[in-house]
């Protein structure tokens, strides 16, 4: 019996990205039309409805899940702590601690979901020790009972590969999400931060716009006085960290096909799971599915993306620890980390695939494999 052959395809399949259509145009041609492009209705709409998804009190839209990160750390006031992180997560996490002169204290992850290891976290918390960063890595929710017995302090919840997990965001004491242009819910770039905790929402909302209360809301009677107030106090240093009403409407179109796209990232990631070589180690299910992130023996990593790439497949790796970094080195070992990360690969997971493109993935995946028997 004759195997059949795959045609290499010509153009390179990406591993992420972002899907939009004619409801994302319309959206942005009624926000250019309205005169109103800043920070206005569509953004109060936004965070009114994303908290109610998420199951927060309050949510305050920003310019990046980054941004909400550097807000929280401000908002709380603190100075010379030690912020705990997971050493599997993108650089932001343990980069913007630094921004504000803290410390950034990165820990192991645990082995089979490669979040933030608890028992690292109680291995080498500090006395100042006041922020955790714990990091849902691919959508994998952290261990947050077994944190919170470690550790006191504010634990910060990173949901940006989250957006929505049921439940996701409601671990810490804030979470922060991200609508960067690859993620679940993407609007080109943007973040929220969320929380029960009205007063450091308060507070993040008066830092979105250097102190200022926003010109939209001067115009909706803020002041107590009809029309646009132009005088304002500022009581506190802020920033300009506030999104505008161009992206929000793009959020609102996306958060509306978010079921239906969730539906079909967890699709792939049966179809990978259930047809993939069996020496691939699957990754934990999870409802978003940012990521696919299998691993392989590491003998093999390194040459699989190159085979992929000459398939015109791109791959990724989430992520090289950050303790490699030369801003981040660390004096101590991570013995799950350095050994787990050579073997993790990520496959092509997003909304603009097609059957096509997962038949495609599967079956150059498994003809690597095939070719090493």
């Amino acid at each position: 019996m004759m195997s059949y052959k795959m045609e290499i395809r010509e153009n390179m399949l990406p591993v992420l990205g972002p899907k939009g259509g004619k409801e994302e145009i319309q959206a942005l041609q009624e926000v250019i039309e309205s005169g109103w492009w800043g920070k206005g209705p569509k953004v109060a709409e936004f965070e009114e409805k994303f908290a109610e998804m998420v199951g927060h009190k309050y949510a305050i839209a920003v310019t990046s899940a980054s941004h909400g990160q550097d807000l929280i750390m401000k908002a709380m006031g603190w100075k010379n702590i030690d912020v705990i992180n997971p050493t599997i997560s993108f650089i932001a996490t343990a980069m913007i601690p630094l921004w504000n002169g803290f410390t950034s204290n990165i820990v192991d992850v645990e082995k089979d979901t490669m979040c933030i290891d608890p028992q690292d976290v109680e291995k080498y918390k500090k006395s100042n020790s006041e922020l955790l960063i714990a990091v849902n890595e691919a959508g994998v929710p952290c261990d947050y009972e077994a944190l919170r017995k470690v550790f006191g302090g504010f634990i910060l919840e990173d949901t940006a590969h989250s957006c929505y997990t049921p439940g996701a965001g409601l671990g810490g004491d804030a979470a922060v999400w991200s609508f960067q242009a690859v993620k679940t819910m993407p609007c080109g770039d943007g973040g929220m931060i969320t929380s029960n905790d009205k007063e450091l929402i308060e507070k993040c909302r008066e830092m979105t716009w250097f102190g200022v209360a926003s010109t939209w809301s001067r115009t909706q009677g803020a002041s107590g006085k009809p029309g646009y107030a132009w005088d304002y106090q500022v009581d506190l240093v802020g920033y300009k960290y506030y999104m505008i009403d161009i992206m929000a409407a793009i959020c609102l179109e996306q958060m509306k096909k978010l079921p239906a796209n969730l539906e079909f990232r967890r699709h792939v990631q049966e179809r990978y799971n259930n047809e993939l070589n069996s020496i691939i180690e699957r990754p934990h299910h999870t409802e978003t599915v940012q990521y696919y992130c299998a691993k392989v023996p590491n003998e093999y990593r390194d040459e699989l993306i190159d085979y992929l790439a000459d398939k015109k497949i791109h791959t990724s790796v989430h992520f090289k620890p950050l303790h490699k970094y030369t801003p981040l080195l660390q004096d101590r070992d991570y013995p799950v980390a350095d050994e787990e990360w050579l073997k993790l690969i990520s496959l092509p997971v997003h909304n603009r695939m097609v059957e096509e493109d997962i038949d495609y993935v599967i079956y150059w995946v498994n003809e690597f494999f095939n070719k090493e028997d």
